[in-house]
């Protein structure tokens, strides 16, 4: 295949070389044997990546993304095993078979940082806690080039700089719990590229990272790309960064590929159904919800007055120094059927926030109030800043709390009666019928059938552990659940059931959702009105719709003009404002 480019005078195209295919995958399939049968993860699978352009590999958990990315350095399960078909990587001295590569051979050690680098999701368990981030980088520079120790330091810093860290001669000697998420993944991206790869994989590189960082990171990342002509393979779920970084899209589902193409022809006219409901999740997510307001013309809910929090250390002689004010004189209300989310990047102080209004930390000055009545004529409002244990046992089954990550949140030797029942036991309110009939209409309320009350939290997806943590929140009939980022970790399909799921409870109910988030646009969906925090200040407060299309402070114009747009005709990354602190 060949493009047409201009001569010099203008006058006539003239035929340029198609981009080099630097990889080929052909029919790959690869099975997992397991102890009662085997699974089919990825079925005939074949694309090819080119020099200086990127291809996304999207598709929702499970669908086999990962494994297939992993399968190009042999670092699959071993339960798994490559059941046919060819990877084939290209090079000066002739074609390579990867698949024929021994998992620890010394031919794909040899490839495997040296002309494949590799970026990992999550660069707290990639990094090694025990040794600095320089030392890290320094192994692998000498692993595959043949440097001293002091040239490799000096490769390191160069490195550290490129991908654009402050101080790389003093950041080098730090561990990796000194570095904030965006700097990890800079770090583990100044690791994937030590040894001038030709080919970058790039698994969910902006997962757990707030929409300013993310931005960062891929304006870096495709900066390097462009610079060093690498091809990339970037594996997501996010349609609107696929959207603002993708030449050509594979979507997969079930282990197969079920549409291909240019990233245009993927958004503009998708011909699979599966292309079409992942696009139409992302695009209604873009939009306002068609919610009714509440009205806040009486008592709010909850309130916060003055509220801070000062995390403090001590010194050897005892003396407290306070060396962070995480947050600082916040007042906000929270008004009865109102959905207000706390929005701002990470470290802005939002989840500080929603544990003190849970009074699970203790602030350090100001108050927290609590309407218990406050759609009734003669509510009082009361202190829980000054509660003792029987009124603070009181408001936590008023005030409940949806965790971030569903694996983590649900304990995997509890059966799912087990713990929705758990705080219905602590309460000690109903009898042990009772109980099971409670955690049965919680379970239809949640859209899960009660029958699988038994199960254990490892026989449901991400998006059904979701849901039982959200029938446990609803267990005590609260009137306000805190969501600290509780869509975060899913897939963008599902993300959108459970904000439907919880906008239909809350109809039913009553509820008032307190909703932090770092994803504008789920915000902008699902809330009725916005905080935007930064650095423990509130610096702006609005209508959801306001703050998300015309904001007012410099802070939220920047947050906002970070996130991904999901078309590829107008790409939002590229032109957004950048924020400069006064």
């Amino acid at each position: 295949m060949t493009q047409l480019s201009l001569s010099r005078d203008g006058a006539r195209p003239t035929a340029a070389p198609a981009p080099t295919a630097l990889l080929s995958v052909r029919n790959l399939s690869i099975d997992f044997h397991l102890r009662t049968h085997i699974l089919h993860a990825v079925r005939d699978v074949s694309f090819d990546l080119l020099a200086g352009r990127t291809l996304c590999l999207v598709g929702e958990s499970g669908s086999g993304k990962s494994v297939t990315a992993r399968a190009l350095l042999r670092i699959i399960d071993p339960l798994a095993k490559v059941a046919g078909g060819s990877i084939t990587l290209a090079g000066p001295k002739g074609e390579v078979r990867l698949d024929r590569l021994g998992a620890d051979s010394r031919e794909i050690r040899a490839i495997r940082g040296a002309r494949i680098g590799l970026i990992f999701q999550e660069p707290m368990s990639s990094l090694s806690p025990v040794r600095t981030i320089g030392a890290q980088i320094v192994e692998s520079v000498r692993l595959h080039r043949p440097m001293s120790v002091a040239d490799a330091k000096a490769e390191t810093v160069r490195l550290l700089k490129q991908v654009e860290i402050a101080n790389p001669e003093q950041m080098a000697d730090r561990y990796t719990f000194e570095f904030s998420g965006g700097m990890r993944q800079r770090a583990m991206i100044a690791m994937a590229l030590a040894c001038n790869p030709e080919i970058l994989i790039a698994d969910e590189p902006t997962t757990a990272l707030d929409v300013t960082t993310q931005a960062e990171i891929m304006d870096l990342i495709k900066r390097l790309q462009v610079e060093r002509g690498m091809a990339m393979l970037m594996i997501t779920h996010d349609m609107g960064l696929v959207a603002e970084v993708a030449d050509e899209v594979a979507v997969m589902r079930w282990g197969r590929i079920v549409e291909q193409g240019a990233v245009d022809d993927i958004f503009h006219a998708p011909k699979d159904a599966y292309t079409r409901t992942l696009l139409g999740a992302t695009q209604r997510l873009d939009r306002a919800s068609t919610r009714a307001a509440p009205p806040t013309d009486g008592p709010p809910l909850l309130s916060a007055r003055g509220l801070t929090k000062a995390f403090g250390k001590k010194s050897w002689r005892g003396k407290t120094t306070f060396a962070l004010t995480a947050v600082d004189h916040v007042d906000m209300d929270l008004w009865p059927g109102e959905n207000l989310g706390i929005v701002g990047e990470s470290g802005s102080g939002k989840t500080t926030l929603g544990r003190m209004l849970l009074r699970v930390i203790e602030p350090t000055s100001g108050r927290v109030l609590w309407t218990p009545n406050a759609a009734q004529a003669d509510s009082t409002q009361r202190d829980v800043t000054a509660m003792g244990r029987a009124g603070l046992s009181e408001y936590r089954r008023a005030v409940r709390l949806v965790f971030q990550d569903p694996f983590a949140s649900l304990n995997p030797r509890m059966t799912i009666k087990q713990v929705i029942a758990d705080p219905l036991i602590v309460s000690g309110t109903l009898t042990k019928g009772q109980i099971t009939d409670r955690v049965a209409q919680l379970l239809s309320l949640v859209g899960l059938d009660p029958t699988a009350m038994e199960r254990y939290p490892h026989a449901f997806s991400g998006g059904q552990r979701q849901r039982i943590g959200i029938a446990r929140a609803l267990a005590l009939d609260p009137q306000v659940i805190v969501l600290d980022e509780a869509t975060s970790a899913l897939d963008v399909s599902i993300r959108a059931q459970i904000l439907d799921l919880l906008l239909q409870v809350q109809a039913k109910l009553g509820l008032s959702y307190l909703f932090i988030a770092h994803d504008i646009s789920v915000v902008r969906y699902f809330c009725d009105r916005v905080v935007v925090m930064h650095k423990g200040r509130i610096v702006e407060t609005g209508q959801a719709e306001q703050i998300c299309t015309t904001p007012r402070e410099p802070y939220t114009q920047a947050l906002v003009s970070a996130v991904p747009n999901p078309d590829p005709r107008d790409k939002r990354m590229l032109h957004r404002t950048r924020f400069v602190a006064p």
